[in-house]
C-alpha cells in the first residue's frame, strides 16, 4: 500500500511539473507560485497562509521575502496589532498570478486532451475521490474549552443552522449551556482541517455510567467525508474511557441525515430520558468497556 502511494505521488509530481525549479516556465519554484495564488486579490494574513498551506513559519517567511525582493508581494503589519501581518500582491504580482493561472489551466487541459469523454469522466471521478480521502486524512480532533474562540465559532454555526432548519427556530438559552461541556462535568471536541474548524461535539457525564452526546455539528462544506462518524467514534471512546457503559442523545425530526447516521451506527430509539424542548427522538447505545492504555 505504501509503495502504491509513493508511485502515485511520483507520477503526479512529475506530471504537474513540481520537480522543475522554473514552475510553469517562470523564474520561481512551485512553492512560491502557490503562495502567490493563495494570497489572491484580497490579500491574506500570514498566519492564515501558513495554516492553509501547512508550512513551517521560517520557510514561509523566506518565500515571502523572496517574493518581496521580486516586487511581487508586500507584507504589511496590522495597525492595531503589529504581530499580525498581511501579505498583498503588488500590481506586478497580480499580473504574474494571472499568467500562472492561464498556464496552470493549460496543464489541466493537457491532462484531459488525450482522453475520450468516458475516460475524462473516470479520471475526474477518481480525482474527486482522492481529494475527498486526502482531505479526510487531514482531520484533527482535539478537546478544547467550550468557551474558547474555536469552540464558540462551531457552536455559533451549529445554532445558526438548526435555527434555520427547526420548524420552531432555536433558542440556545432553553437547552444545556456550554459550561456543561467543560470538565469535570463534560468535554467538548473540535474537528479541524488545516486549522479550519469543520465540526464539533460534546459530552455531558451523568454519574459514572452514562454520558449524553450534545452539539454534534459538521460544516456543510465537508459533509459526506465521514467526519460526523469520526467525531461520534471519538466521543464514544472518550465516554468509555471515563467508565460510561451507555451514551445517549436526543435529536430533532428535521435532522434526518443525523438520525440515519445514528441508527446505522447502532443507536437504538428509546423513551424520552429528558425534557429537551426541541427533541422528537431519543437514542442510546451500549458501549464496550474501554481497553486500558498500554504503559509508555
Amino acid at each position: 500500500m505504501v509503495a502504491s502511494v509513493r508511485r502515485f505521488n511520483r507520477t503526479v509530481t512529475q506530471r504537474v511539473g513540481a520537480l522543475d525549479d522554473r514552475y510553469l516556465a517562470r523564474d520561481r519554484p512551485l512553492g512560491e507560485a502557490r503562495v502567490l495564488w493563495e494570497i489572491g486579490g484580497q490579500g491574506c494574513e500570514v498566519r492564515a497562509l501558513r495554516a492553509r498551506l501547512d508550512l513551517d513559519s521560517g520557510y514561509l517567511s523566506r518565500m515571502l521575502r523572496s517574493l518581496e525582493r521580486a516586487e511581487l508581494v508586500r507584507v504589511t503589519p496590522d495597525r492595531r496589532d503589529r504581530r499580525v501581518r498581511t501579505a498583498y500582491l503588488t500590481a506586478k504580482g497580480s499580473t504574474e498570478r494571472a499568467l500562472l493561472d492561464r498556464r496552470s489551466k493549460s496543464i489541466a487541459r493537457s491532462f484531459l486532451a488525450p482522453l475520450d469523454a468516458g475516460e475524462r469522466r473516470r479520471m475526474l471521478a477518481a480525482m474527486a475521490e482522492v481529494e475527498r480521502l486526502l482531505t479526510t486524512a487531514l482531520l484533527e480532533i482535539s478537546a478544547v474549552d467550550s468557551r474558547r474562540a474555536d469552540a464558540q465559532y462551531c457552536l455559533h454555526e451549529y445554532f445558526a443552522e438548526i435555527h434555520r432548519r427547526f420548524a420552531t427556530g432555536f433558542d440556545p438559552s432553553r437547552t444545556v449551556s456550554a459550561d456543561a461541556l467543560r470538565p469535570p462535568s463534560g468535554t467538548f471536541l473540535v474537528a479541524s482541517i488545516r486549522s479550519q474548524q469543520v465540526g464539533c461535539g460534546g459530552l455531558v457525564f451523568h454519574g459514572r455510567t452514562t454520558a449524553d452526546i450534545k452539539r454534534m455539528w459538521v460544516a456543510p462544506s465537508v459533509r459526506g467525508l465521514g467526519i460526523g462518524r469520526r467525531l461520534l467514534a471519538e466521543l464514544e471512546a472518550r465516554a468509555a474511557r471515563r467508565g460510561a457503559s451507555v451514551v445517549r442523545l436526543e435529536t430533532n425530526k428535521a435532522l434526518t441525515e443525523a438520525i440515519a447516521m445514528y441508527r446505522s451506527l447502532g443507536y437504538v430509539e428509546v423513551e424520552p430520558f429528558n425534557d429537551e424542548p426541541y427533541a422528537h427522538h431519543w437514542f442510546e447505545k451500549r458501549l464496550r468497556a474501554a481497553k486500558p492504555r498500554a504503559p509508555r
